[in-house]
């Protein structure tokens, strides 16, 4: 999906329901589409507030580059504040840590005393060459929410739904007055996610997209890209994706072994060659499973099928 025309509502509060209002981050990339949407949930005097996003460039709590202001000037946490108006924020949650969606919990937290609450701390010393995120180092929860955990505000109560396989800590979260819930990385309109071994497992993140399947959720709102009005639509279609993806791999070995870069030329014609990092790791995902269920093998730096 190509990136909607410019101006995006950077900073903007966008209402998407009753219950749930946007905030978009000024983090556009190859791997985020028009930026990190931050997600405000509940009307009343006190919200929860869904992947804070990357913290604002000079905060000690982000050691990335990101930079970015919105058309006010303001950076992303000024602009979540001024969403939150003049409710309490009771809950800083955040889906997963990579460095696009976790590190402003730690600076909101600092501003305003709020609980960072959700995915449990995640931090690899060598997660191999990315192409979305690193994680998140500063990421320090006060509550691990297990799955079927709830929490709950005056106006709405949320339920973590664990969905690894993005990362293994990966959460979303439900809003169970709505029927809302929110997917981070783990399903986007705009784009698959990317799966990266050593901590992205392609067996965990099918799992976790038939976990999807069987709910009857009404909308999905991802952490970047629009919102999903047919859930088990889009999913049933990922997950078709996937095994499609898994099919020519078995294809290409039918030929004989492959390296990642043969595998990345022949399934992926036209791609951006920004992203040709992020597909290696999704064909590496898919080997990885494969090599567990026996029908692969490893050979120096190519793949090859397992002897029958």
């Amino acid at each position: 999906m190509e990136a909607p025309p410019k101006p995006w509502p950077t900073g903007l509060s966008e209402q998407c329901e009753p219950l749930v209002r946007r905030v978009l981050a000024p983090n556009a990339s190859p791997y985020t589409f028009t930026g990190t949407q931050t997600y405000i949930v509940g009307a009343g005097d006190a919200v929860a507030v869904i992947d804070p996003g990357p913290a604002d460039s000079g905060d000690d709590a982000d050691p990335s580059p990101f930079k970015g202001a919105d058309t006010n000037g303001r950076g992303h946490v000024e602009a979540i504040l001024a969403a939150v108006g003049s409710a309490k924020i009771a809950a800083i949650l955040c889906t997963h840590t990579h460095r696009d969606h976790s590190p402003a919990a730690a600076v909101l937290k600092a501003r305003i005393g709020a609980p960072i609450i959700g995915c449990a701390p995640l931090v690899l010393s060598d997660d191999g060459p990315r192409a979305d995120s690193a994680f998140d180092h500063s990421y320090a929860p006060d509550r691990v929410l297990a799955d079927g955990e709830r929490l709950s505000g005056p106006d709405w109560t949320i339920e973590a739904v664990a969905t690894p396989g993005h990362t293994s800590n990966h959460l979303c979260y439900a809003v169970l007055e709505s029927g809302a819930l929110f997917t981070g990385d783990h399903v986007m309109a705009w784009s698959t996610s990317v799966v990266s071994p050593p901590d992205g497992d392609m067996a965990a993140y099918m799992d976790s997209l038939a976990k999807l399947y069987e709910r009857e959720d009404t909308v999905l709102y991802p952490a970047h890209g629009p919102a999903i009005d047919k859930p088990r639509q889009l999913v049933r279609g990922m997950l078709g994706h996937r095994r499609q993806r898994e099919a020519q791999i078995l294809r290409l070995l039918g030929e004989g072994p492959q390296a990642i870069p043969q595998f990345v030329s022949a399934m992926y014609k036209g791609l951006d060659p920004r992203l040709t990092g992020a597909a290696g790791r999704s064909v590496l995902a898919h080997l990885y499973d494969l090599r567990t269920r026996g029908v692969v093998a490893e050979q120096g730096e190519t793949w090859r099928l397992s002897a029958a």
